[in-house]
């Protein structure tokens, strides 16, 4: 698999988080402590009863919690699966590690999506980072925590082309944000501001079979040129993948529209559903006007879009610029991006 477009695990499965705790290494690299297992599973009523008499952290209180220095309390939350794998006196040792008095962590990402409550908080500047997950009230399926660099100062620049929204309707912001914790795409340089939309309805993004297309809200609908510019590369061909899970490697971007914005700014439209694209490469395209269909082509877990705007046309080698937004909205993971609907 080529490393510079990496799986994008988006399905209900797949959001099941390892249950594991990072210790520092002289603020370098991260070292695994080796204490995995998936956060999930089914508990006894006894188990439920006693974690329901104590628990008094809410999901999205854990990372105020975790600031006081809560530990004990955290620890008597988690499932028997993670506490099978990570003994209390362990998270305790790993995350005062980790802790350092000035470290104050700030919910940046929440969300509830297909049966399952995932958040993100990070310390003021970005560079530790907390993610849990829940699959059951007052209960925390798993934990991580992270060191990073800090962020770039590419973050703060725009680019020139103003762009607008490639959806009609509103969109569920799965990947996105200046941060690898938000955006998993972030690590790359080739698509570090990229976007993966999906659609969410009644926190689910699917109704009926998970591994048919078809039963997924955002699959087929209309995909928008961002703004005006010339189409450079269209790709329609290749089949969306089928049953929903397994994913094409070796065509990882799957069908896909590029759109020369000029300002040396490409958008590119990627994942789109096989034989829907109206455009050819030559074309002058407006903002606004239909492209193709949402899909789940190339290297994709569930149909979405993935969307970003580049310094070239070439996938692999071209560098990912922050974009400007019309509506002057930058959401990130778990938030919405309004379509053009909402904007009129």
């Amino acid at each position: 698999m080529n490393k510079k477009w990496r799986k994008t695990k988006i399905s209900a499965v797949t959001l099941l988080f390892i249950a594991s705790v990072l210790a520092a290494c002289g603020g370098k690299e991260n070292t695994d402590t080796n204490f995995k297992q998936r956060g999930s599973g089914n508990m006894n009523e006894e188990t439920n009863q006693t974690n329901s008499e104590l628990s008094k952290i809410a999901f999205k209180d854990l990372g105020s919690s975790f600031s006081k220095k809560q530990f004990k309390e955290i620890y008597l939350q988690f499932s028997p699966e993670f506490k099978n794998q990570v003994s209390e006196q362990d998270f305790i040792n790993l995350s005062e590690q980790f802790r350092s008095s000035k470290d104050k962590f700030e919910l940046a990402s929440h969300m509830k999506l297909n049966g399952i409550e995932l958040g993100v908080w990070l310390n003021e500047d970005g560079t530790k980072a907390l993610q849990a997950s829940s699959e059951q009230k007052n209960i925390f399926s798993g934990m991580t925590v992270q060191y990073f660099e800090p962020s770039s100062k590419e973050d703060k620049e725009l680019t020139k082309t103003v762009f607008q929204s490639p959806f009609e309707e509103d969109q569920f912001v799965f990947w996105g944000g200046n941060h690898e914790y938000l955006n998993y795409h972030y690590a790359y340089s080739n698509q570090k501001y990229a976007y993966d939309f999906i659609q969410v309805k009644s926190e689910m993004s699917f109704d009926g079979d998970s591994v048919v297309n078809e039963s997924y809200y955002a699959f087929g609908q209309p995909i928008l040129a961002p703004a005006d510019g010339t189409v450079v590369l269209a790709v329609d061909h290749i089949a969306d993948n089928s049953p929903v899970g397994v994913m094409n490697e070796k065509e990882p971007a799957g069908n896909v529209v590029v759109i020369d914005h000029g300002n040396g700014e490409f958008s590119y439209l990627a994942h789109l559903q096989k034989k829907s694209v109206v455009v050819k490469e030559g074309e002058q395209v407006k903002q606004g006007a239909v492209v193709g269909k949402l899909g789940n082509s190339g290297n994709s877990s569930e149909p979405h879009l993935h969307f970003h705007v580049a310094n070239g046309k070439d996938l692999n080698t071209s560098q990912s610029l922050q974009i400007q937004w019309a509506n002057g909205e930058y959401p990130v993971r778990g938030e919405t991006m309004r379509g053009i609907q909402q904007n009129k």
